[in-house]
Order: structure tokens, then C-alpha cells, then sequence
């Protein structure tokens, strides 16, 4: 059983240290536990820190593509180094390494593919009284939207299975933590959390400058996602209140001629007929969008199945081969390239 702790990192040379060293090496029911760092075009000396502190492979991206794409970049490398569980944790040390013991546990025990650890945010002290009713509320909604039960949606604190880790297809160039809830929902994929331990911030977060800035992002990139994956639903409900409203609007010009008063409120009949002509083209829409998503889930099923078959398991051949991997480099090279 092989375990990579992946981690990527934007400038986190003041932190990193901490970061592995805080790793655990040896945990019972995993032979190999390995660390790989995601240098998302880093301008200080996070390379050389992954480096120094024993980091077993470092990706340097070329120029800054973002969380997301750190995070796909990683999950990409670890399975084509042979990882049976991925583990991502942040760069910024939010997350206590000790807590990777317990995080894999329920995969280790075949209960789950995908744990979450859940920081319990109502009792994280240095979390404003905003940011935690913030978080809660963005979490029931995600749960509900992704038919997925998590207390903690935003965690970037995660432990994937092989299996689970091949399915992961990020669209976003935001951030990987909700897209990967509603997909591991769209492919009933199991998912347990635990409550782990966070540690006081050290720098402000570089995802979002502000509260408005978190909610604008999260909340478009839910939408994006939700209609991603519920096109027919996300298009009915679309529709079906302008139909509504076009219905009502209707009455209201029925009420005013049945009175006497018709005259001077045919704004009321226009109004109505627009509202329902597109209520209508919503719901014709949501039907076209639906059969599109059927072929995207066919590329899916098709690409985990290229994915699977380009990595063996273990008893089947070499699983630390790494000509797929760009920018991969061994430690030992980090000083000499180049970003």
C-alpha cells in the first residue's frame, strides 16, 4: 500500500518546512509514504525548501495555473508514481499532519473512497463569527445541491482512494474542494469525514482577498457546477419560474379586463408572453442539455477507463514510471532548473 501526501504550494517557502516535516513517515497499514510538492510557479525559494526538508518529488509548473490546476497536476503524478491513497494537504500548514494517520482510515477499512476532514468550524477560535455561519450555510448548500452529506465542504484537507483519484475531472480554475464533492456525488461515490485539528494562520489567504470576493467565486462556481452536472434540473427550475411568473401575469391582465379596466394594462399580456415564450425555451434547453451531459458522462466513463488500464496495479507491472509526467523532478535536480 503506497500513500503520497501531495501539497501544492504558491510561495510557501516560510511554511513548507513545517508542512513535511509534520508528515508522518510510518503509519500501520501503508509500506510507503511518499511526498510530492506542487510548485505552482513559485517566485521564492519553495523548490529549494521541498528540497532540503526531504520532499521525494517536486512539480514545477511553468507559470502560475492556479489551485485547481495545482491540485489536478498532483493527483495526475501520484497515480502515475503508483499511489493505492492520495492525500492533499496545504502549503500554508493549516492542517496538522499527524491527523493523515486517521484521514485514511476509513479508505484503509474499505468504508469509504473519499474522506474529508472537517475542521468543525463553529469551534475554529480565529474564524470570525461571519466566516462561520458563512461556511456552514455554503456547506448545507453544497450538501444539498451535491446529495452529498459534508459538514465541511471547503476542507482542502482530503484523502483519495486509487479509484476514487481516477475519476477526479476539474473544470474549475478556482478551486478543486467543491467540484470534486458533486462529482464524487454524480458517481455515488463514498464519502466519510472526520474532525481534524487546524493550526492559527500564518498568512492571509491568497484564494479570495476578501469575504465578498469568497462568496462571488464559490457561489458562481457552484452554479457552474451544479449546472454542469444537473443540466435538465438547473434549466427546469430556470424555467418554470419565468413560466410561473409569465402565468401570473396573465391573471393580472384577466382580473383587470373581467373588471372593466383591460384597457391600459396590455403591458401585463406582453410581459406574459415573453416570460412564457422563454420559460418554455428554458425547459427545451434543459431536454438538449441533458442528452449533451449523457455524452460527457460517456467521455468520463471512457477516460477512467483509459486512465485505469494506463495504470496497472501494483502485482502487474512497474508503478513508479514517470514518462507521462511533465515537470516532474526529482529532488536532487530542484536547484538546477529552472521555472
Amino acid at each position: 500500500m503506497r500513500l503520497f501526501v501531495q501539497i501544492p504550494c504558491l510561495n510557501e517557502e516560510k511554511t513548507l518546512a513545517e508542512v513535511i516535516r509534520d508528515i508522518p513517515r510510518i503509519i500501520e497499514g501503508v509500506d510507503d509514504v511518499k511526498i510530492l510538492v506542487i510548485d505552482d510557479g513559485s517566485t521564492d525559494q519553495t523548490p529549494e525548501v521541498a528540497y532540503t526538508e526531504g520532499a521525494d518529488y517536486v512539480i514545477r509548473l511553468p507559470f502560475t495555473q492556479g489551485l485547481a490546476k495545482a491540485f489536478s497536476h498532483g493527483i495526475e503524478a501520484c497515480l502515475e508514481l503508483g499511489a493505492d491513497i492520495i492525500v492533499n494537504t496545504d502549503g500554508d500548514h493549516q492542517y496538522q499532519g499527524g491527523d493523515i494517520i486517521r484521514l485514511i482510515q476509513p479508505i484503509l477499512e474499505r468504508k469509504a473512497e473519499v474522506v474529508i476532514g472537517n475542521r468543525e468550524v463553529m469551534r475554529v477560535e480565529h474564524f470570525s463569527v461571519l466566516k462561520k455561519n458563512l461556511q456552514v450555510l455554503g456547506s448545507t448548500v453544497v450538501s444539498v445541491l451535491s446529495r452529498v452529506k459534508v459538514p465541511d465542504a471547503t476542507s482542502g484537507f482530503r484523502a483519495y482512494s486509487r479509484d476514487a483519484a481516477l475519476r477526479m475531472n476539474i473544470f474549475s480554475n478556482f478551486s478543486y474542494t467543491l467540484e470534486t464533492l458533486f462529482l464524487a456525488g454524480n458517481h455515488r461515490i463514498p464519502i466519510a469525514h472526520i474532525p481534524i485539528r487546524v493550526n492559527e494562520p500564518r498568512r492571509p489567504s491568497r484564494l479570495f482577498s476578501n469575504l465578498l470576493t469568497y462568496l462571488k467565486k464559490s457561489s458562481g462556481t457552484i452554479i457552474r457546477i451544479y449546472t454542469l452536472y444537473e443540466p435538465l434540473r438547473s434549466f427546469f427550475y430556470i424555467g418554470s419560474i419565468l413560466f410561473s411568473i409569465g402565468i401570473l401575469a396573465v391573471a393580472r391582465f384577466l382580473g383587470y379586463y373581467f373588471t372593466g379596466s383591460g384597457a391600459g394594462h396590455v403591458q401585463s399580456l406582453i410581459l406574459s408572453g415573453a416570460l412564457l415564450t422563454i420559460g418554455f425555451q428554458m425547459w427545451v434547453l434543459g431536454i438538449l442539455a441533458d442528452l449533451i451531459s449523457i455524452n460527457r458522462k460517456l467521455s468520463e466513463e471512457i477516460l477512467y477507463r483509459v486512465k485505469r488500464s494506463e495504470i496497472p496495479p501494483l502485482e502487474q507491472g512497474n508503478r513508479t514510471a514517470t514518462r507521462g509526467i511533465r515537470n516532474l523532478l526529482p529532488p536532487k535536480k530542484v536547484r538546477a532548473s529552472t521555472i
